[in-house]
């Protein structure tokens, strides 16, 4: 606890005058000139409540002691008041630059002496203690933020846990898609990177993107609820069977509302409209609303092209793979629907890297197989 006053004044007299003034309410420390006073403040900065100081003193006077304080950072907590006869131009305002709380003048004063002191001290003590509790505060904030942010990495732990085991149920159940969801993903970070690169009114960022490519593993979650006669028919499918194997989009929008409270609200709202708006196109002639332009969810258009170009290039029970060029083509020409004009640019630039991709992915279940 600060409740001591240093008193330094290279003067015997000045400096048992000041004793005898405030002596009653404080332990009184003395020193002599400004090297002890230095070496007395190191020794006594945590219980020093205010120091008394001269400014003209032999070999380090009290500009020199007033500096050293400065730079220890002591001023931050321990007030000066710096005492001197009638002083010349300039010195007050020096002194207070240099950190300088108050003064006290010669010839001294009892009571503006005692209350002066008691002033400085009593602002400085609420001063420090306020300091203490935003520190304290300031620490258990950070506590909790950490802890928050642990808790957010979990919650996104189980968000993408949830994520996975739905679109694996999916896997196992659309015989021609093995490896579909992984690679759609794949395709859907580096169409969205590029976005983000190139069209940051979009507002994609690095966080956004995370969230849009593991929420791409739903966008055929609603295929759960299609009977395997039409799902896994190896021939094209009719008027009608077409129109039931549209609804996927809507049935998963049912599956993924079913489970809408165990998950983070972000993820689930990515989720939602790219399982519901992936197949729409932006001339307005996709499923199942309809929607058209910039009315469709940026992830709903970022996957949907990923979607069509992996359909493309890979074989499926009722045909075989496109070429990477043949499906490239094919998207930009408007085959599998119209998109964005910016989407289609951003596809422009990341072809090579979709082709690599593909080819990647392919090497890899080449070397499964035969394993």
């Amino acid at each position: 606890m600060r409740s001591k006053v240093l008193i330094v004044d290279d003067l015997e007299l000045n400096r048992d005058m000041l004793t005898a003034i405030l002596e009653k309410d404080y332990p009184i420390l003395q020193a002599d000139g400004g090297r002890k006073a230095i070496s007395m403040i190191q020794k006594h900065q945590d219980e020093i409540a205010v120091v008394l100081l001269d400014l003209i003193m032999p070999e380090v006077d009290g500009f020199a002691v007033l500096e050293v304080m400065r730079n220890q950072s002591w001023l931050k907590a321990i007030p000066v008041l710096v005492i001197t006869a009638e002083s010349k131009p300039g010195v007050e305002s020096k002194c207070f630059e240099m950190g300088v709380s108050d003064f006290i003048k010669k010839p001294f004063d009892n009571a503006i002496v005692r209350n002066r002191v008691k002033n400085i001290v009593d602002l400085f003590s609420y001063k420090n203690q306020l300091e203490e509790k935003v520190e304290k505060q300031t620490e258990t904030l950070k506590k909790q933020y950490k802890l928050l942010v642990m808790q957010a990495e979990k919650l996104k732990e189980s968000n993408t846990k949830i994520i996975d085991i739905l679109g694996t149920v999916v896997e196992c159940r659309n015989l021609e898609s093995g490896e579909h969801i992984k690679r759609v993903k794949g395709f859907t970070r580096i169409l969205a990177e590029q976005m983000m690169a190139d069209y940051p009114e979009y507002g994609l960022t690095k966080e956004k993107i995370d969230v849009i490519v593991s929420a791409s593993a739903l966008h055929d979650v609603g295929k759960i609820a299609i009977p395997d006669s039409i799902l896994l028919k190896p021939a094209r499918l009719t008027k009608d069977e077409y129109e039931y194997m549209k609804s996927h989009t809507t049935r998963g929008c049912e599956v993924l509302n079913n489970i809408q409270d165990v998950w983070d609200e972000a993820y689930g709202k990515v989720s939602y409209e790219i399982c519901r708006h992936h197949h729409e196109r932006y001339d307005g002639k996709g499923y199942p609303d309809g929607l058209a332009g910039e009315n469709i969810p940026v992830s709903a258009q970022i996957v949907g092209l990923a979607d069509a170009y992996d359909a493309l290039v890979s074989e499926r029970v009722y045909k075989g793979a496109y070429s990477a060029d043949e499906a490239f083509h094919m998207i930009v020409s408007g085959e599998c629907g119209v998109f964005s004009p910016k989407i289609l640019e951003c596809f422009r630039k990341a072809k090579r890297k979709f082709e690599e991709l593909a080819r990647a992915q392919k090497q890899q279940q080449q070397k499964e197989g035969m394993a």
